[in-house]
């Protein structure tokens, strides 16, 4: 399964990139770039919602070969015709393939874990999943022809359909988890589902145009693919120091510290007007600040929750941050047809202001949690409601 992940992120991870980077090539305006990468989002929060009742019926290793089949499919079409409403729905689709994916992966995963074993498992799957997203952004270089990148992404989806259809393993009995809704989360936890909606807007709009930014620097192809992996690593590398010291201290001032380095380092960003290294050093930066706020909500949020009720949020968290990652595309393609290729950070830092204000906002409003009684950080993918039945900190069934 951690084969399957790796493969099927270092063919697909790259798309988001690649897609974005043609269209710019072609002339599209930001807006277009972005309203296509709003598809994505929304068609990964709308498979992630509703591929369960088609696991039940006819499991899971039928519906990950039938996804991965669609993916790859999907994949190849970008290269017969590059037309804006053509590949806003290759996208769509796009986005309900990988959502079942995921759904299918993490469902298996959960339930051959055990409870010693959850965290271990779950940190192999963040490192799988990371590790193919970051590796896969260097075949943007494969440019001899304008077809060969989307063959490769094709061939490597494809083959990551094999560790899971050759296995011995049954797959698992399928039950849903209710997500909590926001009303009930924002009553837990007001900075936690705002944190959380907050970074979707912030990464969403990274993903979407973080490629596009680069390019209008005038940065060469080769150094956008590592800007784009440079920004992945930096992402996962700052996530354990972050985590262990929002473990020992107050977690709202580690969130608070972390949205201000966040807006600090988009400042720099946005005013930066050429590659070389600073750039890839303020972008691996920007990763590491950027990537943690997910799970520092997270935790935040279940400090104030009953072990029975942690499934539920995650899930419900999940939700929120997808429906800001569809929201940010188009809100950052505005930014940068307003202020040019730096608005993407302008957007972004605003983002992180107005979150860095509310977080200081409930520091007054609320006593902090006692640190023997905060629940140990825990490292967890933006990826679908099932994934947080993985936390080791969640009851079993």
């Amino acid at each position: 399964m951690l084969l399957a992940i790796f493969m099927l992120m270092a063919g697909g991870g790259f798309v988001s990139t690649l897609v974005s980077l043609r269209l710019e090539n072609a002339g599209s305006r930001a807006s277009t770039i972005g309203l296509i990468a709003t598809a994505y989002f929304a068609g990964l929060t709308i498979g992630s919602l509703r591929v369960t009742p088609i696991i039940q019926r006819v499991g899971h290793i039928r519906t990950f070969a039938a996804a991965v089949s669609l993916l790859s499919a999907s994949t190849l079409t970008y290269a017969l015709h590059q037309n804006a409403a053509l590949w806003a729905v290759l996208r769509l689709i796009d986005g309900l393939c990988v959502a079942s994916v995921f759904v299918c992966l993490e469902s298996w995963l959960n339930a051959r874990a055990e409870a010693r074993s959850r965290g271990t498992i779950l940190a192999a799957y963040m490192i799988a999943l990371y590790a193919g997203q970051a590796a896969g952004q260097f075949l943007l270089n494969l440019d001899a022809y304008p077809s060969l990148p989307f063959i490769a992404s094709s061939l490597l989806i494809s083959l990551s359909v094999l560790p899971i259809a050759l296995t011995r393993l049954e797959g698992p009995p399928l039950s849903e988890q209710a997500p909590l809704s926001a009303r009930d989360l924002y009553a837990a936890s007001p900075l936690g589902i705002a944190g959380v909606g907050i970074t979707g807007l912030m990464l969403g709009a990274f993903y979407a145009l973080g490629a596009v930014y680069a390019r209008r620097l005038g940065v060469p192809l080769a150094a956008t693919a590592l800007f784009m992996s440079v920004v992945i690593a930096g992402g996962v590398a700052l996530q354990w120091p972050i985590g262990w010291l929002s473990d020992r201290i107050d977690r709202r001032r580690v969130i608070v510290g972390t949205l201000a380095g966040a807006a600090a380092i988009c400042a720099g960003l946005a005013l930066i007007d050429s590659g070389g290294p600073l750039l890839m050093l303020l972008g691996a930066v920007f990763g590491g600040f950027a990537f943690a706020l997910y799970p520092l909500c997270v935790a935040h949020t279940n400090d104030h929750l009953s072990a029975e009720q942690r499934v539920g949020a995650s899930g419900g968290l999940v939700l929120v941050y997808s429906v800001g990652a569809a929201i940010g595309p188009m809100a950052g393609a505005g930014a940068m047809m307003v202020a040019g290729p730096g608005g993407l950070f302008v957007y972004i830092g605003v983002c992180a202001v107005a979150a860095l204000g509310f977080a200081l906002w409930r520091q007054i409003q609320r006593k902090p949690v006692p640190e023997e009684l905060q629940q140990p950080y825990q490292l967890m993918p933006r990826t679908t409601p099932m994934v947080a039945a993985l936390d080791p900190l969640t009851p079993e069934d």
